[in-house]
């Protein structure tokens, strides 16, 4: 943690190996996905972090997890796992950004409070690679309440979710990979119910996410 508050305000524009800018500019160029693909046709990447607060402006970001849900399934194999915590090589933190953002192939990414998640995601990106991370997200904390009605009306904790639908814990010690399967799972809910509301699309489900947050964020 101490290696990476050494060069995340070094200033000015990062200065970037060749590799790693030619990955970037690759990356960049690549098309993203169709979003008016059904859910079933469409790759989700499920995201979650551990952080040293909860403060994007102000505290660390401590690592990153990701896992995948593709054709409505979890999918175990496509998963990954970044630790900052014991990281003191700018180079290498620079590196394994950069495999993050081939891996998510700026599919639509889904976790729980987009503004704490992608808060801490986008000063990072922002700092190490001169990124102006902007993905398509959907935000399970203002979805679950509007999809699931019967369960609840308002936002809760992530862990009374996991608790509404029965989910097993173990002894409620979760790692950040554990949370993003967890959360891939309500997820997984989440599209079936969507399909029932004729939310069909990835788009919609951006949209309905949107919606959902200005909406209950004004009331």
């Amino acid at each position: 943690m101490l290696g990476i508050k050494k060069f995340l305000f070094k200033g000015g524009a990062p200065a970037l190996s060749e590799p790693l800018q030619a990955a970037l500019e690759a990356w960049r160029k690549s098309p993203a996905p169709d979003l008016d693909d059904p859910h079933f046709h469409m790759r989700y990447v499920v995201i979650d972090i551990t952080t040293s607060g909860m403060k994007p402006e102000s505290d660390t970001l401590l690592s990153i997890a990701a896992s995948t849900v593709q054709q409505g399934i979890i999918v175990p194999e496509d998963a990954f796992f970044i630790d900052f915590s014991t990281q003191d090589d700018p180079a290498a933190v620079d590196r394994k950004l950069m495999a993050f953002l081939q891996f998510t192939a700026k599919a639509p990414l889904v976790t729980y409070h987009v503004p704490y998640v992608g808060g801490f995601l986008q000063r990072l990106l922002k700092a190490q690679l001169g990124l102006d991370f902007q993905p398509q997200w959907i935000d399970l904390a203002w979805l679950m309440p509007a999809m699931f009605e019967d369960k609840s009306h308002s936002v809760m904790p992530l862990d009374q979710w996991i608790e509404a639908f029965g989910f097993d814990t173990g002894d409620g010690r979760r790692s950040a990979m554990d949370n993003t399967l967890l959360l891939a799972r309500l997820f997984q809910m989440l599209i079936t119910r969507a399909n029932g509301k004729d939310v069909d699309t990835a788009a919609q489900l951006i949209n309905e996410s949107r919606a959902s947050s200005q909406l209950r964020r004004s009331h």
